[in-house]
């Protein structure tokens, strides 16, 4: 769960998906002046970095642990 992809072609560095976190799950690198994932688990797929993305560049997945009963 979480961010699936960020396209990094597409992103243009403008950290408007850094500065939109709740969590501060995404950064933008110094080197290559990117958007990055640095806390991938802190995440809660709430889509607002996807969504505010100018460029279309962030992809986020929701997909929920399926947890299956065993037996005792």
């Amino acid at each position: 769960m979480g961010i699936r992809h960020i396209d990094q072609r597409r992103c243009t560095g403008c950290s408007v998906c850094a500065e939109i976190c709740p969590m501060d799950v995404i950064h933008i690198d110094v080197r290559s002046n990117k958007a990055v994932v640095r806390y991938l688990r802190d995440c809660q797929s709430c889509f607002l970095c996807e969504v505010e993305c100018p460029e279309d560049a962030i992809s986020v997945v929701a997909r929920f642990e399926r947890r299956v009963p065993t037996a005792w």
